[in-house]
């Protein structure tokens, strides 16, 4: 199976993706918190630097659940203009009501 180079938007989400994740992650450590979601601390690793821009839905849920952030947020974030880059800074981080 060929896999299609990745596009300009599609790189961006991916870093924002990382961003928003590093964002929310804070002090806690890296492989406490991929060992809680269930994946690998390279993986959380690749994602957070940018280098993997489309992870799997089932990671990245896994993954926002663990750090408390609703699904809602984090495609707001990684889906906002080019033009409104950190706008959502703080707010990316909302978390999920208990």
């Amino acid at each position: 199976m060929v896999r299609l180079p990745l596009t300009p938007e599609e790189i961006e989400r991916g870093r924002r993706l990382g961003a928003l994740l590093r964002r929310a992650r804070g002090e806690r450590p890296m492989l406490a918190t991929a060992l809680d979601a269930g994946v690998s601390p390279e993986t959380l690793r690749k994602i957070e630097s940018g280098r993997v821009a489309t992870p799997a839905f089932p990671t990245i849920a896994a993954i926002a659940a663990v750090l408390g952030l609703s699904l809602d947020a984090v495609w707001s974030e990684i889906s906002r203009p080019d033009g409104e880059a950190g706008r959502a800074g703080g707010d990316a981080g909302q978390r999920l009501a208990s």
